[in-house]
């Protein structure tokens, strides 16, 4: 009677970790489907700015602007790989046809001195995007010192008096725009699915084979 036992748990057991990695690698091909359509939608085309935007319609949109930076710029306070602490910069642009919306115009260390913006007209290409970076831990802004802890459009756009519109600079041709330009891009999403798999198939075997030797030893102190 134990033996069967132990039969039937070893292989319910082996059951369940194989459809947890069958289900991990239907995940994987699903991710990488996402990955794929967002990487193409990056990195198509520009175009113009539409007359109406809409996050659900338009984020990651790759758009071309001709306009020239007005006003302040807010600090976002943000750390990269390589350089550390540092500051996300971003300013208001007026449109040709008079539009204000929010330019994400890259990263500059804490260490250096903050770039002066640049002046005149330019034409900036990148991705509109509406990032979701506030979580139960971050902090409440420091407006009065200008540093902010994340790119929450509605709240930058408010500060700003723009529409709530975040362009991420991709290129610009102002010579003098000395931020690190920081594009949209699937760098930054996790893709952990294939290790998943590999981990739940591993488990599996192991289980098969803890199960036969089990069954092994069972059957030989019966003998």
């Amino acid at each position: 009677m134990r033996f069967w036992g132990m039969s039937v748990i070893g292989v319910l057991g082996s059951a369940l970790l194989l459809s947890l990695g069958i289900w991990q690698v239907q995940r994987l091909s699903w991710k990488i489907s996402v990955l794929e359509n967002i990487e193409a939608k990056v990195s198509a085309p520009a175009r113009a700015l539409p007359a109406v935007v809409s996050e659900q319609v338009d984020s990651l949109l790759s758009v071309r602007v001709l306009g020239q930076y007005k006003g302040e710029t807010l600090r976002i306070l943000v750390s990269q790989k390589l350089y550390g602490a540092g500051y996300r910069l971003i300013t208001k642009l007026e449109t040709e046809d008079g539009r204000q919306i929010l330019v994400d115009r890259g990263f500059v260390s804490v260490r250096a001195q903050m770039p002066a913006t640049p002046a005149g007209i330019g034409e900036l290409i990148g991705n509109l995007h509406w990032p979701s970076e506030i979580d139960g831990f971050t902090p409440e802004n420091d407006v009065d010192a200008n540093i902010w802890f994340s790119r929450d459009v509605a709240t930058l756009a408010a500060e700003l008096s723009t529409e709530p519109i975040l362009l991420v600079l991709r290129d610009s041709s102002f010579v003098k725009e000395k931020a690190t330009a920081l594009p949209v891009d699937v760098a930054g999403i996790p893709n952990d699915h294939l290790q998943y798999a590999v981990t739940w198939f591993s488990l599996a075997i192991i289980w098969l084979g803890m199960s036969g030797y089990f069954l092994y030893r069972s059957r030989d102190s019966q003998s």
